[in-house]
């Protein structure tokens, strides 16, 4: 029987890790880890492709097999940190409001990072002027600018211009990006400033997807290559070569998507935990976080994923005085070039002693290292420290060597005049006080429910740190399966996606479907099968905003449908994810694909695999039909709706139909909602099933 399977790369600083999912199971088939390439003529192109050769030789599999690839990647990140950046030249396109705009356009110079200039040249043209237009292009190239970003006022709402003078500067050999294309908001100054940003990183990031994209078609594989997005999706290549800037963040959005689609979490907070940092997320409702995206410190018009990174993780060294351990961190036994203590053979320790040394010359010299008697240098890290403790199950990743642990911290003791299980749980109450910080930081800021919150731990170095981490803060916590590749099973699963946003005042119930269906067309047309698109509609009164997220699977990888879980299945999965007696769930309404189950306060949504596809709390519950769902649905929202200080609120709605979820939360007006519902369930039979849920916000 022929295997439909999904590949998810994921570029790391050190490795790049390969898997092949099967679609239908969602089990790990091939896995394999080769060294990034970061100076290869190539870059980072060359491991994937050596990733991908080695995963398809191993895995004895056959190109016609796999129906969706994708990669994750830091190239857009560490480019900008390390300012590994093209000369941009910014032309401005002036009308009747040259003065104001031109003021606007010319933004100071950027700090990428602490002594990382952002380096740009200005000139400015009439907008629509075409000699004009071609000459201060010229005028730029001939400063030195590698790549031209365009902008214009309002230019969101008539792009012709902005078109033209791209149009030029690529004729002209020039990689040249404009600022309707990075963002479809108002606001000049930041979207000229994104638009730069994005031009910036335009030459190294083409180059590499299409020699990545190239060798994949070598490779026989028919599917389309697809890049990670910094928001959890991903899109094709083509889109990738025009905002590359999208894929900021997308290594750790991969882990998040893992956590998502492989652990099927929808409250909790995801640690992906590395060598060198940790990675922590929220993820609400069956969906992360997001927040504006800064660059040296000033807005851009990206939303990314919000990652709470730490200078913690299973590798950090130990720091200490002649008395006791004093911190841990942030220099990792990887950057020292030092191997575990958990990972060598416990002979090694045989008249070893500690030595304190600076890991790099910028370090203080308080960092414990081992050095065994053949000259070896060993540290002592978190990983060791829970080996020690017992807190690493048999077949995790960071599982070691518990004698060799135990040595280690011997020596230290001795040298410390303590007890080594005492420095070991020191050790990890200093490391694990930041990752609580964090926890709870994340806690506050979304205003996650502890009573059903789950702490999901991946990375190789997940068992380092979680299990102490979450018993200290007293939070139910998990190991995700195969938690070493997450990122690349996040990769492999994600979705295809597309956001629009708009700034309207006032949006009619016309605005929002116009803005929606952009959203659907712009997804469909990036690859996703037009009959699995889901919309989310935000409207944010405060800021005139209208976003539209659409999200869907590709076509190839559709086809591959999952495992249809039995009743009883779905009953024990929905007490699983809800930590209930699944003789206490009970089926609240179903739609022809999707199940609704409650168990007390708690609402869980799953699809016919037993995934996990919404989870809400106190929401109201009503079964009906296509032809009386907007009845419904009028009434649902009066029954809902609350009523405070500042007015009336609208609830939270969602409109489940078939597979889909119309998520309509966040909308100001019951106009708004019914006319999305209507042209959501247009199409459907007067007799088809229609869950509607909705949750009430307060005024």
């Amino acid at each position: 029987m022929s295997r439909t399977l999904r590949l998810g790369i994921d570029v790391g600083g050190t490795f790049t890790d390969v898997v092949a999912i099967d679609a239908q199971t969602r089990e790990v088939v091939a896995r394999v880890k080769v060294p990034t390439t970061h100076t290869a003529h190539e870059g980072v192109a060359a491991g994937i492709v050596a990733g991908i050769e080695a995963l398809l030789a191993q895995g004895d599999i056959a190109p016609s097999e796999v129906a969706f690839i994708a990669h994750s990647t830091t190239q857009a990140t560490n480019a900008l940190l390390e300012g590994d950046v093209a000369l941009v030249g910014v032309l401005g396109l002036l009308d009747g409001l040259a003065p104001l705009a031109r003021l606007q356009m010319s933004f100071p110079q950027l700090q990428l990072a602490p002594g990382v200039p952002f380096e740009t040249r200005f000139a400015f043209a009439r907008a629509g002027n075409g000699s004009e237009t071609r000459a201060q292009i010229e005028a730029l190239c001939a400063q030195g600018a590698q790549a031209i970003a365009v902008s214009q006022a309002f230019a969101v709402d008539r792009p012709d211009a902005e078109i033209a003078a791209v149009a030029e500067a690529r004729a002209q050999g020039l990689f040249s990006t404009a600022g309707h294309e990075v963002s479809s908001m108002y606001g000049l100054r930041a979207r000229t400033r994104t638009a730069a940003l994005n031009a910036a990183i335009l030459p190294r990031m083409v180059r590499t997807a299409r020699m990545t994209d190239a060798a994949v078609k070598r490779a026989a594989i028919t599917s389309p290559l697809m890049v990670m997005r910094s928001d959890g999706g991903v899109m094709v290549v083509r889109e990738m070569e025009r905002r590359p800037i999208l894929t900021m963040l997308s290594g750790p959005a991969a882990g998040v998507a893992g956590a998502l689609l492989h652990e099927n979490v929808t409250d909790g907070i995801f640690i992906e935990v590395g060598g060198t940092s940790a990675d922590c997320s929220a993820i609400r409702a069956g969906m992360p976080q997001m927040r504006p995206a800064r660059v040296g410190g000033h807005r851009t018009m990206l939303r990314t994923l919000d990652v709470r990174t730490l200078a913690i993780a299973g590798g950090s060294m130990l720091r200490a005085d002649r008395r006791t351990i004093v911190d841990v961190g942030p220099r990792s036994a990887h950057i020292a070039g030092l191997k575990y203590a958990s990972f060598v053979e416990p002979d090694l320790f045989e008249g070893a002693r500690v030595e304190p040394i600076r890991p790099t010359q910028h370090d203080p010299p308080d960092y414990v290292a081992i050095v065994g008697a053949d000259g070896s240098r060993i540290a002592l890290t978190p990983t060791c420290a829970s080996n020690l403790l017992g807190y690493v199950p048999e077949g995790a990743f960071a599982r070691g060597n518990v004698e060799s642990a135990r040595r280690g911290f011997a020596i230290l003791a001795e040298y410390l005049h303590g007890d080594a299980e005492e420095l070991a749980r020191r050790a990890l109450e200093i490391a694990t006080a930041k990752v609580i910080a964090a926890i709870e930081e994340l806690i506050a800021d979304y205003e996650l429910d502890r009573e059903t919150l789950v702490v999901v731990g991946g990375g190789g170095g997940a068992a380092a740190l979680v299990p102490y981490a979450a018993e200290r803060a007293e939070i139910e916590f998990r190991l995700a399966r195969d938690a070493e590749v997450i990122s690349p099973i996040g990769v492999a699963l994600a979705l295809v996606r597309e956001v629009v946003e708009r700034t309207i005042v006032d949006p009619s119930p016309k605005d929002i479907l116009r803005i929606r269906r952009e959203a659907q067309d712009a997804v469909v047309a990036a690859g996703a099968s037009p009959e699995r698109v889901e919309v989310a509609v935000e409207i944010d009164a405060q800021r005139n905003l209208v976003r539209a997220t659409a999200s869907g699977a590709t076509e190839m990888a559709e086809s591959a449908s999952h495992r249809a879980q039995s009743d009883e299945e779905l009953l024990v999965s929905a007490g699983r994810l809800m930590r209930a007696d699944p003789g206490h769930v009970e089926r609240a309404a179903a739609t022809d694909a999707l199940t609704i189950f409650q168990h007390e306060r708690n609402i869980r949504v799953l699809d016919r695999a037993g995934v996990g596809r919404l989870a809400l709390r106190d929401a109201l519950v009503r079964q009906t039909t296509a032809g009386q769902a907007l009845d419904v649905l009028r009434v649902t929202i009066e029954d809902a709706a609350a009523f405070g200080d500042v007015g009336r609120a609208l609830p939270d709605i969602y409109v489940l139909h078939g597979a889909r979820i119309a998520d309509f939360s966040g909308l100001a007006a019951a106009g708004q909602a019914l006319a999305l519902a209507e042209e959501e369930l247009q199409g459907r039979t007067a007799k088809a099933p229609v869950v509607i849920l909705a949750v009430s916000r307060q005024a």
